[in-house]
């Protein structure tokens, strides 16, 4: 196809013009790996059409949220039938707490749960909520993890001894991140040293059990085991960022693989199905420092939507169906051996991961534990594979830093011609 005939580019020029860089979340526009962005006409299943009808095999599903795949009859015909009954109503509904009720039954951690719209309202709401509940001003994080882009967190770490961030956007203030510790993954020693100087003013440590936006690295079991002991020991809040990893690698999410609890725990993605949809929760005791009952204020005009929680409690309904999550696992274990088979192969260095239906690989001879290991990755190569494999109908995130997903709708033969693809562009890399 000649670039006279591909229909994207005029679609990213006319978005250019009226959307700041042409996408509406800035790693849709493909500027880690050079290009044009395929813009989507239609999706089913384990597919996406983009604006030539070119058919490409879908590994972001919407960066997680379609862990069915595209489609899944189970979930159109819930919201076409919520659809029916109307759109939105800024009063309560019997459907909120089904899901809920879904939420606590699958995620034994939780009590009460609080329905917002996106993971970004809910790791905010969470912080409020620690630091309501604790009366402390100082939040821990992790460099490399993403928890949305509230102000507080939006912020990046030093070398060596743990330092308190610096804001990496503009329109956010120091002195709003001045009270957010930004420490090194994986890093038990700086973890422990952080608490010895500031334990005493330590509202709560969030963590993502598997950092998925730094491709996909998990929390060792020293490092979570530790994070939950210091907090316990210092009366701070844990709490778990399971956006990305919620009912997405486990039917009792990354918490139940890890067999950590911790204090707070921020959904999305799996749990609206692929409407906007988040939600935190926490036991009893914490959630009812939340307004009406408690003086932490948080509202949402349209929290809990209809809609979308009938696609949400639809897909957990399916993934709760006894196998799933044995054969989304075997699926996900087959693409990253096969694609590590190719690649030894081609005498690529290559390392991989994955856990349920979410998975990471890296182009070095090991598994990074932290940010700064991940950043040895070979960007150049990385972008030549993604083209690769995106001219041969198959779509992985268009960064290095962005972990992959399966669904229920990838099959054998998806697999095998996503491998087979990769093994092409191995060979040329």
């Amino acid at each position: 196809m000649t670039a006279s005939e591909d229909r994207n580019l005029p679609l990213f020029e006319r978005a250019r013009q009226v959307i700041p860089g042409g996408v509406n979340s800035p790693v849709r526009a493909f500027r880690a790996v050079g290009g044009t962005p395929r813009f989507v006409k239609r999706a089913e299943g384990a597919y996406f059409w983009d604006a030539n009808d070119q058919r490409f095999i879908d590994y972001i599903g919407s960066w997680g949220p379609m862990i069915l795949g595209h489609g899944h009859p189970a979930v159109l015909e819930a919201v076409q039938k919520a659809a029916l009954d109307g759109f939105s109503y800024g009063a309560p509904t019997e459907r909120e707490i089904e899901l809920a009720e879904k939420i606590i039954e699958m995620m034994p951690s939780i009590e009460m749960v609080r329905l917002v719209n996106s993971g970004t309202e809910a790791g905010m709401s969470a912080i409020r909520l620690a630091r309501g509940v604790t009366g402390r001003r100082t939040i821990v994080k992790f460099e490399g993890c993403y928890h949305g882009h509230a102000d507080a967190l939006l912020v990046k770490g030093g070398s060596g001894m743990a330092t308190f961030g610096h804001p990496t956007s503009a329109g956010v203030p120091p002195e709003v991140v001045q009270h957010t510790l930004v420490l090194e993954f994986n890093n038990v020693a700086q973890l422990e040293e952080a608490f010895e100087q500031y334990g005493v003013d330590i509202a709560c440590v969030i963590l993502e059990p598997i950092a998925g936006n730094m491709n996909f690295v998990r929390a060792s079991p020293e490092f979570a085991k530790r994070a939950r002991e210091l907090c316990t020991e210092n009366a701070a809040l844990l709490i778990f960022d399971e956006v990305m990893t919620g009912f997405r690698v486990g039917l009792n999410s990354a918490q139940g693989v890890m067999g950590i609890t911790p204090d707070i725990t921020v959904m999305g993605k799996v749990i609206g199905g692929g409407m906007p949809l988040a939600a935190f929760g926490a036991s009893r005791a914490i959630m009812e420092h939340l307004a009406p009952l408690g003086p932490v204020y948080q509202a949402g005009t349209l929290s809990g939507n209809p809609i979308a929680t009938a696609c949400g409690l639809a897909t957990l309904n399916e993934i709760s169906k006894p196998g799933f999550f044995d054969s989304l696992s075997a699926r996900t274990t087959r693409l990253v051996d096969g694609l590590a088979g190719a690649a030894a192969k081609a005498g690529l260095d290559f390392a991989k991961d994955s856990q349920g239906g979410m998975f990471g690989f890296f182009l070095l001879d090991h598994l990074p534990q932290h940010y700064t290991q991940v950043l040895k990755t070979d960007t150049e190569k990385f972008g030549r594979l993604f083209h690769g494999l995106l001219d041969r109908g198959v779509y992985i995130a268009p960064a290095l830093y962005e972990a992959g997903f399966v669904s229920g709708a990838h099959t054998d033969a998806d697999i095998d011609e996503t491998v087979a693809a990769a093994a092409e562009v191995f060979a040329k890399l």
